[in-house]
């Protein structure tokens, strides 16, 4: 469960509670108090005080009861936070054993998300992660279920079940990367894969990633017409909304649907997303060196074909790769990255680059448009 986020009429208890439980007051402060000063603090980002309070309500809470599986979950949530990954591990397999089918109240720690935390969690991969994702989705069906049978759904039910929907399409995608990686080996990965993203797309079909995990199992299957289709549906449902709009995927999906789109030869479109996520964060090495590459290709292909356009289009393809590849060098250097392969295939390409189009010119993309684009934004602000 996510840390809850106090509303403003709040705040003043919160404060004075977390005065008390720091000594200022001799009157004794129950857990719920604890475990509500202690999701103020994370809110606010102070992480280890926030440790501090969560650790005071356990201490205070009755084993097995509502306050024990709050403070638990919480202290789970504030671990992953801390990078403490064995301890918040502990923590959630405690609360897994307060309410082990995650039927009780998601305010007090219930819910599927401690199922799903031990999943991505799990030592042993494979079908350790499958059993806590499995779990995780029975107890999201069983909410979904609750208020899909209720007769009349607030506007705020209504949103919560679409939540609930994404986050189990999700888990189930989740799962059929898993029989697509560590359980390849198994004799009916593909039918689970296939089975699961089924479900997926028929139980949140307006939700990018469901479609982008279908075309991941298809071009698994080499059935790269009908990858291509999954992963042009998913780009619809989001490429013309502005970024802050919650239907968009966030930055490492979009990274991965680039990857996917290049697989299956849709560099243009692989571009179209990457200049979009430059123009979100220009810092990312992944991003400069995929549209690097998929210029690349693309200037190949258009080397290859013969028409009358085609020489200059192949060459300004190159130039516009040897500058994010550039960019990609520098930033490598930069933050010192670590993937050697990435770094190694990208001096490759402005090797081959520079047998054809010689050297780049000094200061080449310094003045780029991602500067103006920048500069744009701001004026448009300023508007």
């Amino acid at each position: 469960m996510a840390p809850r986020r106090p509303d403003k009429k709040s705040k003043k208890k919160d404060k004075a509670a977390i005065s008390r439980a720091a000594g200022g007051n001799a009157k004794p402060v129950s857990p719920q108090v604890l475990v509500k000063a202690a999701e103020f603090q994370v809110q606010e980002g102070n992480v280890q005080d926030a440790l501090t309070l969560a650790e005071k309500a356990l201490e205070q809470s009755f084993a097995g009861s509502d306050d024990e599986l709050s403070a638990l979950n919480l202290l789970g949530q504030i671990s992953l936070e801390l990078g403490e990954f064995e301890k918040a591990r502990a923590y959630f397999l405690r609360a897994v054993a307060v309410d082990e089918d995650g039927t009780k109240d998601e305010a007090v720690g219930g819910g599927p998300e401690k199922f799903l935390c031990l999943a991505q969690l799990s030592e042993e991969g494979g079908q350790d992660s499958v059993t806590w994702f499995e779990r995780g989705a029975a107890a999201l069906k069983k909410q979904i279920s609750a208020l899909e049978d209720a007769r009349r759904r607030s506007d705020e039910q209504e949103i919560l079940l679409e939540e609930l929907k994404k986050k189990l399409a999700m888990t189930l995608c989740s799962v059929a990367e898993v029989y697509m990686t560590d359980l390849s080996w198994e004799d009916d990965a593909e039918q689970r894969c296939e089975a699961l993203v089924t479900e997926a797309t028929m139980v949140a079909p307006d939700f990018a990633e469901t479609w982008q995990t279908l075309a991941n199992v298809r071009i698994s299957q080499e059935r790269f017409d009908d990858a291509k289709a999954a992963l042009t549906r998913s780009l619809e449902l989001w490429k013309d909304l502005p970024p802050e709009d919650p239907a968009v995927p966030d930055f490492p999906s979009r990274v991965g649907l680039a990857r996917l789109l290049m697989e299956v030869e849709m560099e243009q479109d692989a571009i179209e997303v990457l200049e979009r996520l430059v123009g979100e964060d220009d810092q990312s090495v992944e991003v400069w060196y995929l549209g690097g590459w998929g210029l690349y290709v693309m200037g190949e292909k258009q080397k290859a074909n013969k028409s009358s356009d085609s020489d200059e289009d192949w060459k300004a393809s190159w130039i516009s790769s040897r500058v994010w590849l550039n960019q990609c060098q520098h930033l490598y250097k930069l933050q010192d990255y670590e993937d050697e392969r990435l770094g190694e295939h990208a001096k490759e390409l402005l090797g081959l680059i520079a047998k054809e189009l010689g050297e780049a010119p000094v200061g080449e993309g310094e003045e780029d448009e991602w500067e103006d684009d920048d500069e744009g934004s701001d004026e448009e602000m300023k508007d």
